[in-house]
């Protein structure tokens, strides 16, 4: 099966985005075609329209928070539990080997040869994507599909911590920055039984904040108010992208408390043994999730009703929800609605 696809590029670093053909060329045998309803815009998609990585190909198609209908299933793709007119979403890998030491681990996000929806890949901001079954994940029927894109990128970079580290109900968290990931990292700590606190730069958002599930709310610029919580978290969640005072946020940290980073920050991060080594503190990161932990965020999320707040653009006014994200505007993620 060949498909000409339409959609929306970045002909070249920072260019507005702009109608797009291209041919996708016959569907490999473990490929799924997914007629896209909706697709989240990311920070990580403004990065890559921006050449921010320096390495990105164009025309670049964005968009990996993708959800949709699967249209086409490859010869192999048939035999793996997928249906055509099933919803599913499609995040930000795209592929993976399966037979490498992560993926036989059931780390295939983690794969030694991943490829990624949008990096030399044309992603979500289409009428069609093709993804590896593996990574067509469907999504249960208690799920907003038109809401859910930014539960495939977002959702699953703040979840997936929770699980790889064995987050106890009993634990203190703290997340700092209320945005895209902060938001949906509240609802998920809240539900899993942690006390979170939530450092936030914007008091405007104290009322919506408590609602989301934070018990409590702090400065994240006023690091005076941090003094009382030294040595309070067992996790502290960053999902921001600025540099902060690291010194004083692993403070923070109780007894082999974790600094865990989820948000991209360019600038290195200065970090003294001393301050890790005596009651064996740790700072690590994660990009995104296995597919297993999406499954199981989503069923996780289906139980404990939670879901992105998100705007909705018609995917032809693509540039102006882009504009509307840079200005700082967007509560809390933009959804472009796919009309073709």
């Amino acid at each position: 099966m060949m498909s000409t696809i339409k959609a929306w590029a970045a002909m070249e670093p920072g260019a507005q985005l702009q109608p797009f053909s291209y041919e996708a060329g016959l569907l490999g045998a473990e490929e799924v075609e997914v007629a896209v309803e909706y697709c989240g815009l990311c920070h990580t998609d403004l990065a890559f329209i921006n050449n921010e990585w320096g390495t990105i190909p164009f025309p670049l198609v964005p968009g990996h928070e993708i959800t949709g209908k699967i249209v086409a299933l490859g010869d192999v793709a048939k035999s793996k539990g997928l249906s055509i007119g099933q919803t599913v979403g499609i995040g930000w890998t795209n592929e993976s080997c399966g037979h490498c030491g992560p993926c036989l681990d059931g780390d295939q996000n983690l794969c030694t040869t991943v490829k990624a929806t949008i990096w030399g890949h044309h992603g979500g901001f289409a009428e069609r994507v093709r993804a590896h079954w593996i990574w067509t994940v469907p999504i249960p029927e208690e799920v907003n599909a038109a809401d859910a894109g930014p539960m495939f990128c977002a959702g699953i970079t703040v979840f997936s911590p929770l699980m790889e580290f064995g987050i106890k109900p009993t634990d203190r968290i703290g997340v700092f920055g209320i945005g895209g990931l902060g938001h949906l990292s509240v609802q998920f700590c809240h539900a899993w039984g942690a006390e979170v606190t939530a450092f936030s730069s914007s008091a405007s958002k104290t009322e919506e904040t408590k609602k989301l599930g934070a018990d409590y709310i702090v400065s994240s610029r006023d690091t005076a108010e941090w003094g009382a919580l030294k040595g309070k978290f067992d996790l502290i969640i960053i999902t921001v992208a600025v540099p902060l005072d690291w010194d004083k946020i692993i403070e923070m940290l109780g007894p082999k408390g974790r600094l865990h980073f989820v948000g991209i920050i360019y600038e290195p991060i200065p970090v003294s043994v001393i301050s890790l080594l005596g009651i064996q503190k740790s700072v690590s990161a994660s990009p995104g999730g296995s597919r297993g932990v999406l499954d199981k965020m989503l069923r996780f999320a289906a139980h404990h009703n939670i879901s992105p707040m998100v705007e909705h653009f018609p995917m032809s006014k693509v540039n102006e929800a882009i504009a509307h994200l840079n200005s700082g505007k967007a509560n809390y993620r933009v959804v472009l609605d796919a009309d073709f």
